[in-house]
């Protein structure tokens, strides 16, 4: 079988047996394939590195694919006590803490800068959408504060970059937004400011789309391959890679350096080479539920911060609303984070104590998500500490390794391109340097392929197709959520399981009992992870 581009020709599945990856060396092996692993790996490729990317699931399976799904501008980083213990913020902050001030303004900078690149060099993987923030009267914030930060904001971004429209609404157009006539005490209301905002369409396709780009350049990509072993020989890194989808397959690779990626397993993975190795991570849990609110609230979002209740956002999805997200310690398992009842109905009331005349109850919950952010530990700061985090772990007995923390999804280039410079101080690329391509990954267009789903026709039978030959789905889960997006629709693509799964069929190699087998496996995973169907439990 020839290999073509980061692609096997024909129908098989592309990916990788395990025993051909036996005995190879690496420059670079990159574990954990979410959106900052497959960032690094990308521009390690582009640099010349040979590179091994593995993930013990699937790409972008973890925390990539349960976020707030925001390429957010940066404007909360402008905030009075932003990254600061305290809860009493005042507008005197630049003044009393100005070193945390600057490195905010750095903060926010970067994250306008990161929503103009990815906006514009993967238009096909954003959508935007107008963001109102609004004030009430004895809340924090007066609305020449607002009005400032987001002439500051502007002024921050890149020359050229993608404009932030913020304005102040007039009472009276305010009146004329649906969204907004369903809040609380909107005569309370000292101001509205709207700016342009992103999102992910959706969060995961982008580790994808890095993942399909580092193979196109050379790098080995393989999903359900857990490392089990970590050990140092000489100056290189020995890894034991197993399979899990067959549970006898063993493959033992070398690397020069070693990048954990795995976000809330890097501990794990850092105690398989040490035993010295210290806690890097802090787990924080967020959940989010989704639901319709009244026609003509499409495409506008919600901010409201109070001095008591704290932040409260509501984004818009593909017709639909969703708020969150929660925000409280996890220290349970992190192959187990789901949405519990109770998370629930925290974020129904507070949707119904900010908009009641939209009467949302839990029997109009479409769907819930929940997930873990893989925060800096710090044993003063029990919440952990949200900057991104660099680790060399050298002093942790694993020489030769890296691991990155607390890093959102939007920084995955910014921060995949520090990797790239910290190896690069370190050791020399193999290969010669190649042009990277940030351009979405789309499939072929097929105008006569009929919609998965009725209700949504964003995914063809086509792109299953297309997907499941090129980009190594495991199960129905990976093709429907991961590889086209069906899965984030309003029933998530629950009534069209079937017809995927026959879909690709004579592609992945099942027959009628694993079709059978993988639409319950399906419908059992939208019952545990998102509270859709029967038996969803506590």
């Amino acid at each position: 079988m020839a290999v073509t581009g980061g692609f096997w020709e024909g129908n098989e599945m592309p990916r990788l047996a395990l025993s051909a990856l036996e005995g190879r060396d690496f420059d670079v092996a990159v574990i954990g394939a979410g959106a900052i692993g497959a960032g690094a790996a990308h521009h390690l490729a582009a640099a010349g590195y040979g590179v091994l990317i593995v993930d013990k699931g699937d790409f972008g399976g973890g925390s990539s694919s349960r976020s707030s799904r925001l390429l957010h501008c940066g404007l909360r980083y402008l905030e009075p006590g932003e990254g600061l213990a305290y809860r009493n913020p005042t507008m005197w902050d630049p003044v009393l803490h100005p070193r945390r001030y600057l490195h905010n303004l750095g903060r926010a900078r970067g994250a306008i800068a990161a929503r103009h690149e990815i906006a514009t060099t993967m238009p096909e993987r954003v959508r935007d959408f107008t963001f109102c923030l609004v004030n009430y009267e004895g809340g924090p914030y007066r609305p020449w504060h607002v009005g400032a930060g987001l002439k500051l904001l502007s002024a921050l971004g890149p020359r050229g970059g993608l404009p932030l429209e913020g304005r102040r609404l007039s009472r009276r157009e305010a009146a004329e937004v649906p969204l907004l006539r369903l809040l609380r005490e909107p005569d309370r209301v000292s101001s509205t400011h709207t700016f342009r905002e992103f999102q992910y369409e959706w969060a995961e396709r982008i580790v994808m789309d890095s993942v399909l780009d580092a193979e196109r350049m050379g790098a080995a990509a393989r999903n359900y391959t857990p490392v089990t072993g970590l050990a140092r020989e000489g100056r290189d890194w020995r890894i034991t890679l197993g399979d899990a989808l067959e549970a006898a397959a063993v493959a033992t690779v070398r690397a020069k350096w070693v990048l954990n990626t795995t976000g809330m397993w890097t501990d794990r993975v850092n105690r398989l080479g040490s035993d010295r190795a210290g806690r890097k991570v802090r787990g924080t849990k967020g959940t989010h539920i989704m639901f319709r609110l009244p026609p003509g609230c499409e495409g506008h979002g919600l901010g409201i911060h109070t001095g008591d209740r704290g932040p409260f956002y509501l984004l818009p999805w593909r017709g639909m609303h969703y708020v969150g997200p929660t925000d409280t310690p996890h220290d349970g398992d992190e192959d187990d984070v789901r949405p519990t009842e109770t998370e629930i109905e925290q974020l129904l009331a507070e949707v119904g104590h900010w908009l009641p005349a939209a009467g949302i109850g839990r029997e109009d919950v479409l769907y819930a998500w929940a997930g873990v952010r893989p925060l800096t530990y710090d044993p003063v700061e029990s919440m952990g500490l949200r900057d991104p985090t660099f680790h060399d772990l050298a002093a942790d007995g694993l020489p030769g390794a890296f691991a990155q923390t607390s890093t959102p999804i939007m920084y995955y280039r910014q921060v995949g391109r520090a990797l790239c410079l910290a190896v690069a101080a370190r050791v020399a690329p193999s290969g010669p340097r190649q042009d990277i391509s940030y351009a979405a990954k789309t499939a072929p267009a097929d105008e006569v392929s009929p919609a998965l789903l009725n209700h949504w026709a964003g995914a063809t039978l086509a792109d299953l197709r297309h997907a499941a030959e090129h980009e190594q789905p495991a199960s129905l889960a990976d093709l429907l959520f991961r590889r086209v997006g069906a899965g984030w629709t309003e029933t998530m693509a629950r009534e069209g399981a079937r017809k995927a799964a026959e879909t690709v069929a004579d592609i992945l190699g099942w027959d009628e009992a694993r079709i059978d087998a993988e639409v319950a496996a399906y419908h059992a995973y939208l019952a545990r992870h998102h509270r859709i169907g029967a038996d969803i439990g506590p």
